[in-house]
């Protein structure tokens, strides 16, 4: 007959069991604005004035988003410099809930639009051209200048491909979040016979991914499972080969409490 202490760990053997099962299920529930696998894809919304611009990764999630589809800025004074400078962010709130691991032997793609109207800068005025750094947290991981984009009044298609390097396999949750930074100062328009019936200045606009035109407004991340990343290469959290962690939430407890019970069981066996 089954002793009490017995019966005891195998009740916990079956209870560690269950949980088990039931811990990974509930952790996997798919989240919209989170990054995965099987949804890369970053995109960018903000203000009509340009002065919020936010990122998440649900493409429908464009609540708080200019219904222009854009955000711009104007500079009508007399030659005035079309400059700018600003950041865009994960949403507040929405920060990572886990690790993002991309793959080493890919890169990351980020596809804008713009529309910037100056005129040609003079060896005695300063400028910056179209300046894109992309950021984790708040280390700087890539720069490029796009000196061909503005100029004009029409849309502008920007395609920018960063290979992932060593420091972007891993991006730590809470803290190391992408963030797209975007720079540019060049002359405005200037007349001699004043404003009223010529163009001075300029303007800088910036599309968003709910544009009415269909332009293509994201940033793509070549996403692996936790799984897919080298072993040793400190994304594993000091785990077998990044085998488990993160992908099975839960595992390891259960794992060591059914060990536990087993302990019990054997040790019943012993006394009987």
């Amino acid at each position: 007959m089954m002793s009490g202490r017995r019966l005891q760990a195998m009740c916990l053997v079956l209870v560690m069991l269950s949980s088990s099962v039931a811990a990974p299920a509930s952790a996997q529930t798919a989240d919209p604005k989170q990054p995965s696998t099987d949804n890369p894809v970053m995109y960018f919304w903000g203000t009509s004035q340009m002065d919020q611009c936010w990122t998440h990764f649900d493409v429908n999630g464009s609540d708080g988003s200019s219904q222009d589809g854009y955000g711009e800025k104007e500079f009508t004074g007399n030659g005035q410099q079309v400059e700018v400078d600003y950041t865009c962010r994960i949403q507040s709130g929405e920060t990572f809930k886990d690790n993002m691991y991309l793959n080493e032997n890919s890169s990351i793609v980020i596809e804008l639009e713009f529309q910037i109207q100056h005129t040609d800068c003079t060896d005695t005025q300063d400028c910056q051209d179209l300046t894109l750094t992309l950021f984790k947290g708040t280390t700087p991981v890539a720069m490029e200048e796009f000196p061909q984009i503005g100029g004009s009044d029409a849309d502008e298609n920007l395609r920018w491909e960063i290979p992932v390097a060593e420091n972007m396999t891993t991006w730590n949750k809470s803290g190391e979040e992408p963030s797209l930074q975007i720079q540019f100062s060049k002359p405005g328009y200037s007349s001699a016979f004043g404003c009223a019936f010529f163009l001075c200045g300029g303007w800088f606009r910036f599309y968003y991914t709910n544009n009415e035109d269909n332009f293509t407004v994201q940033t793509t991340f070549p996403i692996v499972n936790l799984t897919e990343t080298a072993p040793g290469d400190g994304s594993g959290d000091g785990l077998l080969g990044g085998a488990v962690g993160d992908s099975l939430p839960g595992f390891g407890l259960a794992a060591g409490l059914g060990a536990l019970a087993m302990a019990a069981i054997a040790n019943s066996r012993r006394e009987e």
